[in-house]
């Protein structure tokens, strides 16, 4: 560190000064020829923002630009931590001079590269944002979908109580014959309280109910189950992998289905589809967004018909309405962000836009056709396999 000309200084987690070399000495007096130049160095640290020393913590760099009075300086910072303690290496060059166009050119390089992360991380953050809303635009039919069984678990469990204190009663009119002097007189007050009780039809009816309140718990356990693996983020360093398509898009039709069932009937032609490699809470999000567009094209009654196949090396989901159509001047900005034509209230405008980029992301595509008055076609096409490069 002494030997390079360039300013150099080891920093503690704490953002103390372990060492500077006599180039950082040099370019503090430069800044401020007034300072004590015992202290010059740490002036330098000062430069630097805290969210910068956040952003060299979480990805091990960062590079930019501060001013120092008359100069103004690159500057790249490197952090990594061991056993908890963290230690950063920090650079700084003047670039009004007296540095080289390499030095300019990769400090350009890492600005770029910073930037293109803090842009993914936005879109990772969009992306989410846009599934929650979705969620929250759903959430009184979820809940409509959770109580039902819950409700009907709830009076079963009422039932159950009635049965056993039935039950309970016979088993003591049992006890007390059991322990009698003649149990063969009691007999006569056993059956009487057996059909008063109604037994023979308890017996026959706790199977039953307590198959359908097996059913509806399991029914409550789904739901949150889809509505757990659909909320999931899918962070840009997770890999994707090969999926069932049909279980993703049974699922989501699980968490919309309160949308669509007072008005429409589902028809579902499913075709052979092999897995698909993909990242599938973002593939159900654009199955969602397809789906809730075609429930709300379609006022009073009818049809969402549901396709799947594959060809050519691509999988390939349709969902077709038979609602009001889009226009065709209209068509060819429904993917653009915020554009919409529902009313207020009953869309972000978002959900094509994202549905868009995230097939893109996936090398797929989205076709679409339509004739108002008669209905759309949304068809959503993957390739069963990601390119080596992207498939990450």
């Amino acid at each position: 560190m002494d030997l390079v000309d360039t300013a150099a200084m080891l920093v503690d987690g704490e953002g103390r000064l372990i060492h500077a070399n006599p180039a950082s000495h040099a370019l503090a007096r430069r800044i401020d020829p007034s300072a004590d130049p015992a202290a010059d160095p740490q002036r330098l640290l000062a430069l630097i923002q805290p969210s910068n020393w956040n952003d060299a913590l979480a990805t091990g760099r960062w590079s930019g630009q501060v001013d120092a009075g008359p100069l103004r300086l690159g500057v790249r910072l490197y952090t990594t931590a061991r056993d908890g303690r963290a230690r950063s290496l920090l650079t700084m060059g003047e670039l009004s001079g007296g540095v080289t166009p390499e030095f300019e050119l990769q400090l350009s390089r890492e600005e770029l590269h910073d930037t293109a992360r803090r842009l993914a991380g936005t879109q990772e953050q969009l992306l989410q944002s846009e599934k929650m809303a979705s969620i929250g635009q759903l959430a009184a039919g979820v809940a409509h979908e959770i109580n039902n069984p819950i409700g009907y678990v709830h009076s079963n469990l009422g039932t159950l109580q009635e049965y056993l204190t039935a039950l309970m009663a016979l088993l003591e009119c049992h006890e007390a014959a059991l322990h009698a002097d003649d149990p063969k007189a009691w007999r006569a007050d056993v059956q009487g309280k057996r059909e008063r009780l109604d037994i023979d039809f308890i017996v026959g009816d706790l199977p039953k109910l307590l198959e359908e309140s097996r059913e509806g718990i399991e029914r409550v356990t789904k739901i949150v189950q889809d509505l757990k693996d659909f909320s999931r983020s899918s962070g840009s360093g997770e890999p994707m992998r090969l999926v069932d398509l049909h279980k993703g898009l049974e699922s989501t039709i699980n968490i919309v289905w309160n949308e669509l069932k007072y008005k429409v009937q589902l028809e579902r032609h499913y075709g052979n589809l092999p897995p698909v490699e993909c990242h599938p809470s973002e593939i159900n999000q654009v199955l969602m967004t397809l789906l809730i567009n075609a429930g709300q094209a379609i006022d009073n009654r009818g049809t969402i018909t549901i396709t799947t196949g594959c060809e050519a090396g691509e999988a390939w989901i349709s969902v077709a309405d038979s609602g009001c159509g889009i226009a065709p001047e209209v068509l060819g900005r429904i993917f653009e962000p915020f554009f919409t034509t529902k009313p207020i209230g009953r869309g972000t405008g978002l959900g094509l836009a994202v549905a868009y980029n995230i097939m893109a992301k996936h090398h797929g595509r989205i076709e679409v056709s339509s004739k108002p008055g008669v209905g759309s076609v949304f068809r959503m096409v993957l390739p069963v396999r990601q390119p080596v490069s992207h498939s990450a």
